[in-house]
């Protein structure tokens, strides 16, 4: 690539950074800067792994343009990541602020990947006025003579049925009660739904955020290797690639052993 046209786009990405980091700063942060070359898509989380940081923020503006972009960039930022990471979508209000009561969802399975997203959130300051919503999708089990569009390996007897619904029912109200009980002392009344959902979690979580109009998803994750990666890509990865608004990924600090 010609040397000119390097130094053109280095001084436009240095003009970029400084932008923000002035927004930043007035807001009383404490902020550095970095510009290097890469490809976003692998850069940013070596960076990330480099600096030791303990949270990424991947902006995405929505639409079926910024998509592809997001699939580029900030879904891979997402996979290879070893903290936490948000993608950040614009508010849908033209005068929402940072000083505006939120709407969070926050998704539980009661693991504690799952609670530590529920003490990250419960953690930090939110507005005045913040509403915190909890949520945990009981899994649909298909019991023995119905069909489903994708066929399990087995399929329970009614009895079995009624006892796996039992216990998968428990277990979601054990996880809510949890994540309440976490929320509740740092001030933090969760609303509660009127019933627990069923279905894919996936669908659930993204649909209960659009007719709430959450402002944000904040969603667990225990890393991106082995299993957890198959998991990240059937829930966590599907929401924060398909929701209308910012989602949050969480992951304990690898500096803590998680």
């Amino acid at each position: 690539m010609n040397a000119a046209l390097i130094q053109e786009m280095k001084e436009s990405a240095r003009r970029l950074v400084m932008s923000a980091c002035t927004r930043l700063v007035n807001a009383g942060l404490e902020t550095n800067t970095a510009i290097f070359e890469g490809h976003p898509r692998t850069a940013i989380a070596e960076y990330a792994k480099e600096w030791a940081a303990d949270f990424v923020f991947v902006g995405s503006r929505g639409g079926q343009i910024a998509r592809l972009l997001l699939g580029s960039v900030a879904e891979a930022t997402l996979r290879r990541s070893l903290c936490s990471v948000e993608i950040v979508r614009q508010p849908g209000k033209e005068s929402a602020n940072v000083s505006a009561a939120m709407k969070i969802l926050v998704g539980t399975d009661g693991s504690e990947w799952s609670m530590a997203a529920v003490r990250s959130v419960a953690q930090r300051p939110w507005p005045a006025a913040t509403q915190v919503r909890v949520i945990s999708v009981v899994p649909l089990i298909v019991p023995l003579g119905q069909t489903v569009p994708i066929a399990p390996t087995y399929y329970p007897s009614s009895v079995m049925h009624d006892e796996l619904l039992k216990i998968t029912r428990g277990r979601a109200e054990q996880a809510v009660a949890k994540a309440d009980a976490i929320l509740g002392t740092t001030g933090i009344r969760p609303i509660r739904g009127e019933s627990l959902p069923f279905g894919d979690a996936r669908e659930i979580v993204l649909d209960e955020a659009k007719s709430w109009g959450a402002d944000l998803i904040v969603l667990g994750s225990r890393g991106y290797r082995g299993i957890d990666r198959f998991m990240l890509g059937s829930v966590s990865e599907a929401v924060a690639m398909h929701a209308h608004c910012s989602v949050e990924v969480i992951r304990e600090s690898a500096k803590s052993g998680q």
